[in-house]
């Protein structure tokens, strides 16, 4: 009986063993997840913003097809935009309270405008609700020499506050944050 349940037990963790060996972990995503954070610094406890978002890339593609002129835009790829503000703050000169937005876009030639929506975990913005915004405002969008091939997100900061600049191929859009 010893014998039969030392056996029992070997092929029960011979057969478990298999089982755990034969997952299949995924590549890596095609739009890789980035976060954006200011301040950047991992030692200032008091952070003012963190952006969640997914990185597509170019790939001979452009932008104006990938994110068109007039049409609300994910601001990246897969899963819209998370954005956390820690405290209370003014973007684009509307105050925003603390809290978790998702963030969309509609570009344009000379200026975006920058959406923040209460309503999370969405896909993309196949299911956007202008209902659930609750700030809506203007940034401005420029051109720069250099080319990016994967979309960013990055902070300068300015007199007054900061810009949360997002970046793509040459655009570069500048959205205003204050305290």
């Amino acid at each position: 009986m010893k014998k039969l349940v030392t056996l029992a037990t070997f092929v029960f963790a011979l057969v478990f063993s298999f089982e755990t060996s034969a997952q299949e972990f995924s590549g890596l995503d095609k739009s890789p997840l980035d976060i954006a954070v200011y301040p950047a610094s991992g030692r200032v406890p008091n952070k003012l913003v963190r952006v969640t978002y997914s990185r597509p890339q170019l790939k001979g593609r452009s932008l104006a097809n990938l994110a068109p002129n007039g049409k609300v835009w994910r601001t990246g790829a897969n899963e819209a935009v998370e954005v956390v503000f820690y405290k209370d703050a003014k973007v684009g000169g509307q105050a925003i309270k603390a809290g978790t937005y998702s963030m969309f876009t509609i570009p344009g030639e000379s200026e975006w405008t920058v959406i923040f929506n209460s309503k999370l975990n969405q896909w993309g913005a196949y299911s956007y609700d202008e209902s659930a915004d609750v700030v809506r405002v203007k940034a401005s969008a420029s051109k720069d020499s250099s080319s990016l091939e994967a979309f960013s997100i990055a902070y300068k900061e300015v007199d007054g506050g900061v810009h949360m600049v997002l970046g793509w191929d040459t655009t570069r859009v500048a959205l205003p944050i204050s305290q």
